[in-house]
């Protein structure tokens, strides 16, 4: 059972956006009007403590262990995965690398840790692992919708889970890429790679992190065109697909190339995908 679920009575919101600063292909719009039954959803993604606590006591292998490599940032691999040759480059995707024996724990390929970085979320999950430990837990991943519902934290059509500007009397909100995408991260906002789970100030909900830090999977299949004409009451994505869908953006978010840590953007990856910020956050 996970101790820190928020309860949250549901209702009628407006879910989606036609921001210019959007992408119409990614199916953000149109804005539409849906109705959600009450639900309760985590204050935090799952830290490394807690999804540590869960292999510990299930003896669960995340795919990433058992395929032996994850996608891991250029500029995080660690040295001793350059000195031993385990890393590869991802032919079209320049700032990946993919890393022999990354994984959970060893977030940047071997001779890494997350001893200093037990209340950071878990990343390199895939969608089958959340799974996993949801079925552990006695919880379930949160639909698209409620997701969004909370994040919005009961604000209405606002581009950013606080509000409609990005730095508001020059103070950040979350963490994303600062600087010159992906060669200079300046860190303004106090963070390079994932911060704490309760970092920056919860929203109108009482929940952290809704955007950038690490991606959050959801229980839907992914689709571009499915909400334009589907249910508008408890909508859970079309009954198939390749992909499933990621909401909330990561710390490797710039408006210069992927402006999704607004509220309404979506984004997706097949199920069994494993990087470094990718992870996930329960409801039920």
């Amino acid at each position: 059972m996970d101790n820190h679920l928020v309860a949250l009575d549901g209702g009628t919101f407006l879910m989606g956006t036609d921001d210019s600063e959007g992408f119409p292909a990614d199916g953000e719009g149109p804005v539409r009007e849906v109705r959600l039954s009450a639900f309760e959803i985590s204050r935090y993604a799952v830290s490394n403590r807690r999804f540590g606590e869960f292999v510990n006591d299930s003896g669960y292998v995340t795919e990433g262990e058992r395929i032996g490599w994850c996608f891991v940032f250029h500029l995080f691999v660690s040295k001793l995965a350059h000195k031993r040759g385990h890393v590869r480059e991802v032919p079209g995707l320049p700032w990946w690398r993919a890393v022999e024996g990354a994984c959970w724990h060893r977030p940047e390929g071997k001779g890494s840790s997350i001893r200093d970085r037990m209340d950071h979320p878990a990343v390199h999950i895939s969608w089958n692992d959340a799974q996993a430990f949801c079925r552990w837990s006695g919880t379930r991943l949160p639909t698209e919708a409620e997701w969004e519902y909370a994040a919005r934290g009961g604000l209405v059509q606002k581009r950013y889970v606080w509000g409609d500007e990005l730095t508001p009397g020059g103070e950040h909100f979350c963490n994303i890429w600062q600087g010159n995408f992906p060669t200079y991260n300046s860190a303004e906002d106090g963070w390079i790679g994932t911060c704490p789970v309760r970092q920056y100030a919860p929203n109108g909900f009482g929940l952290f992190n809704m955007a950038g830090n690490v991606w959050e999977w959801c229980a839907d299949w992914w689709s571009p065109s499915f909400h334009a004409d589907g249910p508008r009451v408890d909508p859970r994505g079309p009954h198939s697909g390749s992909a499933r869908v990621m909401r909330g953006g990561s710390y490797l978010c710039h408006h210069s190339y992927c402006n999704r840590y607004r509220v309404a953007a979506r984004s997706s990856n097949t199920p069994d995908s494993a990087t470094g910020n990718m992870g996930f956050r329960c409801a039920q």
